[in-house]
């Protein structure tokens, strides 16, 4: 256990140095399988889903903050859209701009949690969301998590229905725009995802911020098992067809992130706890302090091998001439003391 504690110290001392570049290499590797996703999802539109489309967008969007990639995207799937039908494109795009007045009020500056979410959602694992959610952020971080599950389930109906979409004629193109509003806006399985999103936060992060011992660890269970059950039940209850196993295995996933994350933001040593009590002149604190975890990383020795080796023999020779010249040093100090001892009695005498 130890090692991993001096690989985590290493890992941060290398993010600590290198910061910058570590964030845009991410930034560009979550451009590259974002962008990637919605041209192989949705790639109605075959020029804009070309992979010299897709690394270019990645690229550009790695030298700019995270809400250019953001609106790149959503600009991205309203070009897919436009392809197979113009209304759908135009009731999107107010979709969009309702999600990003939210997004603006409540959580400016955290774009890439949208991005996150719909990419969880698109990775099949959704309730891995909650649990990083809940450990890393607030309560106000549903507000980007629910935008990202809305933005892919728009997807992922038009996907669905770019069939039916692209064959309706001039007469019967209301009744499928109405059906794509009212699907978007009324689907059973999107705001059952939405409201399990939404409660996993919350209990992940109410248990976390609890004063107990281990409360990272329990809050991943719980959000995990609170999730796993709310989907469930309401997948039995409503019919939406999600399915069991990809329900329980990002359940599992989630559990998984939540000790990594633990790990590497909140190894504390729980057997050392202190709980201490102290006062001023208008209140009484009581403070339960749990030291971190902290390994320091070995020193390196270095040995340094010289090729000329000294004889066994020639060693045991001078350390008996050294033992003799000892001895006679030794030998001369009493002489001499004693002469001079003798000189002093001569002269008083």
């Amino acid at each position: 256990m130890s090692t991993l504690f001096v690989w985590r110290e290493r890992l941060q001392e290398i993010y600590a140095k290198y910061s910058a570049y570590i964030l845009k290499a991410l930034q560009l590797i979550l451009g590259l399988v974002l962008f990637g996703l919605i041209n192989a999802n949705i790639g109605f539109m075959k020029t804009a889903s070309s992979v010299l489309c897709t690394a270019g967008l990645a690229v550009v969007c790695t030298f700019f903050p995270m809400i250019v990639m953001v609106t790149a995207a959503a600009v991205l799937v309203l070009v897919h859209f436009y392809s197979v039908s113009f209304p759908i494109a135009a009731v999107s795009l107010v979709i969009f701009l309702i999600m990003y007045i939210f997004y603006f009020r409540f959580t400016p500056g955290k774009a890439w949690y949208v991005l996150l979410a719909a990419l969880a959602f698109g990775l099949k694992i959704p309730l891995v969301i909650p649990v990083v959610f809940g450990l890393m952020g607030t309560p106000v971080w549903i507000v980007p998590a629910a935008c990202g599950v809305i933005s892919y389930y728009m997807v992922d109906y038009v996907k669905d229905s770019a069939a039916a979409f692209r064959s309706t004629d001039a007469d019967s193109l209301f009744d499928s725009l109405m059906s794509f509003t009212k699907q978007v806006l009324t689907g059973k399985e999107m705001w059952l995802m939405v409201a399990t999103v939404v409660i996993g936060i919350l209990v992940v992060n109410l248990i976390r911020t609890r004063a107990a011992d281990h409360a990272w660890k329990l809050a991943s269970a719980a959000g995990a098992v609170v999730c796993l059950i709310i989907a469930l039940t309401g997948n039995i209850v409503l019919d939406t067809g999600i399915s069991y196993a990809e329900i329980v295995i990002s359940a599992i996933v989630g559990f998984a992130v939540g000790l990594v994350l633990e790990f590497l933001f909140f190894s504390v040593d729980y057997s050392r706890t202190e709980n201490i009590q102290f006062e001023d002149d208008e209140y009484y604190y009581y403070v339960k302090a749990v030291p971190k975890v902290g390994v320091a990383a070995p020193e390196k020795e270095v040995k340094r091998i010289t090729g000329d080796k000294p004889d066994k023999k020639a060693e045991e020779i001078s350390g008996e001439s050294g033992n003799t010249n000892t001895e006679e040093i030794l030998l001369t100090r009493s002489l001499s003391k004693e002469l001079g001892l003798d000189q002093e009695k001569g002269k008083t005498e």
